[in-house]
């Protein structure tokens, strides 16, 4: 039985090379990077071998090692593919519970992230072949490390296709999965700004000793806790590791059973009643846009994608500088232009957003500015409150309140702006983008650089706007605190001067263009 569930994977594998010339050969590059890098690590766990430091070995061990388990649960969840091999296609055949977990856990081992894993295994084993008990050991280990990843991918990709078999889950999920990597960018920051030569050591000692005693790295530290003369140790952590992975054999036969008896999840169909924001509106052509804009934003993945990230983006900023030592209290002024800025920023390409129906308002002859107007209005009630209780919260932690005319002027600048320049560069230079109903990380390929030029005129030119109001800020707070004012009053004035001139030379594309945006949405 194993061996046929052997012959059906190698079949699914060799089925990769029938597609087109560029997708197999995407598919050898990714074979050939994934096993150089085995193979690279294997000729470095070799060369430890011959290192004199067991300790230090063992916790660097450990700790990546440690990491590499938790990948191997985490990222077929987050990513959330296709099962080829998923149990609820053999529940017509018959086959007994305890057959069938162990033929498709076993075809988990034919595969590049289970090659890899093997040829990093059997390069633990050269490592801590320093007498027979520790290579014993090591290679108990690295069966017990290998039993252990493939059947936790098993469990986590059998329970990602049976729990997120929903559009909204899926995109749910990978949402949580972005978010959590750029959450992960400060403490990548945190390790690069350590000093190893002198703190490393320790924290990774930390790290080692407390990941050790548990299932991600028990079985990591066996043969290194052997090798430093620590057997009761080691044996105690090896019995953690076969406890463990005897867990997840179980666990799997259990998810198996479930999954053959259990249909896929369907999408539950939501009831409306009313016209939602249509009802609430003035029924005009200003207030109809402005209705549909809402409703994007609270429906469509593709919008509140955005906006969940607006507000990771200070973290990112902001605990990189604390690190590096800027005063607390100044960077509390930075959140809230930097939300403001991307809150404009979203707005740049969003004709593109409608695909297709785009040409309702060519056909019904729709004015440009009552279209430039709408879709800004959700834009502008959701930046306000951003302006006015965010100023707030951060000139209270600055510790000094004559700042608040500064703080208003520069973010109601920079955000005014960001508008005036989508309201243009939406309806001049729009670009592909994901369709309706896809998931909002599937962003296509743009043919030209024009998505690049245009993301970065957005960017920048709400910058340069609000430049003035920026140096009066920076002169309020080193200089004389009567410039303030000025920056509120040049923060106002330029904003509102952006935003006519952006929803006016706007306007007159989108009158001028109607053809080409429909041309556009059907290329895109």
């Amino acid at each position: 039985m194993v061996a046929q569930f052997f012959g059906l994977k190698l079949r699914l594998l060799a089925n990769l090379f029938r597609r087109s010339p560029w997708q197999v050969v995407g598919l050898v590059v990714g074979l050939l990077y994934g096993l150089g890098v085995a193979v690279a690590l294997l000729i470095a766990l070799i060369s430890l071998r011959f290192v004199g430091e067991p300790v230090f070995i063992r916790d660097v061990l450990t700790v990546a090692g440690s990491i590499v388990v938790l990948g191997f649960s985490v990222i077929p969840i987050v990513v959330g593919m296709d099962d080829s091999m998923d149990p609820r296609k053999f529940a017509f055949l018959g086959i007994p519970n305890r057959s069938l977990s162990l033929g498709l856990a076993g075809s988990a081992l034919i595969g590049v992230p289970a090659l890899t894993l093997t040829i990093v295994l059997l390069g633990t084993v050269f490592t801590w072949s320093r007498g027979i008990g520790q290579t014993l050991l090591a290679l108990i280990s690295a069966g017990l490390i290998l039993v252990t990843c493939i059947l936790l991918s098993r469990v986590s990709a059998s329970l990602a296709a049976f729990l997120l078999s929903t559009r909204r889950s899926r995109e749910f999920t990978g949402l949580i999965g972005v978010v959590l990597l750029v959450l992960i960018s400060p403490l990548v920051v945190v390790l690069l700004s350590t000093d190893w030569g002198r703190h490393g050591r320790t924290l990774l000692g930390t790290l080692a000793a407390i990941l050790g005693w548990t299932p991600l790295g028990a079985a990591w530290a066996v043969p290194g806790d052997a090798s430093t003369g620590a057997w009761g140790a080691a044996i105690l952590k090896l019995l953690i590791a076969a406890v463990s992975a005897y867990a997840l054999w179980l666990i799997w036969q259990v998810v198996v059973a479930r999954m053959l008896v259990s249909p896929g999840r369907e999408a539950a169909a939501k009831q409306y009643s009313g016209l939602g924001w249509f009802d609430r509106l003035p029924h005009g052509s200003v207030g109809a846009i402005a209705a549909r804009t809402f409703t994007y934003w609270a429906r469509d993945s593709r919008y509140w994608v955005s906006l969940i990230m607006i507000p990771i983006v200070p973290i990112i900023a902001v605990l990189p500088l604390s690190i590096a030592g800027v005063p607390l209290h100044y960077l509390a002024l930075l959140p809230v232009p930097l939300m403001c800025i991307f809150l404009g920023w979203t707005m740049h390409n969003d004709v593109a957003y409608d695909s297709t129906a785009i040409w309702l308002h060519v056909a019904s002859g729709t004015r440009g500015v009552a279209d430039r107007i709408g879709r800004l209005i959700p834009a502008v009630f959701m930046g306000i409150p951003l302006i006015g209780i965010g100023s707030a919260i951060s000139i209270s932690f600055y510790g000094d309140w004559s700042v608040l005319p500064s703080m208003l002027g520069v973010s109601t600048c920079i955000f005014l702006a960001g508008l005036g320049f989508s309201s243009y560069t939406s309806t001049r230079f729009p670009y592909p983008v994901t369709k309706p109903g896809d998931s909002p990380f599937a962003q296509p390929q743009a043919s030209d650089t024009a998505s690049a030029l245009v993301q970065s005129l957005t960017f920048t030119g709400s910058i340069i706007v609000a430049s003035p109001a920026l140096i009066f800020a920076y002169l309020g707070i080193f200089t004389d605190p009567s410039w303030h004012l000025r920056a509120l009053g040049a923060g106002l004035g330029l904003g509102l001067v952006a935003v006519v001139v952006g929803i006016w030379v706007g306007s007159r594309a989108f009158d001028r263009r109607g053809p080409e945006m429909i041309a556009s949405a059907q290329r895109a």
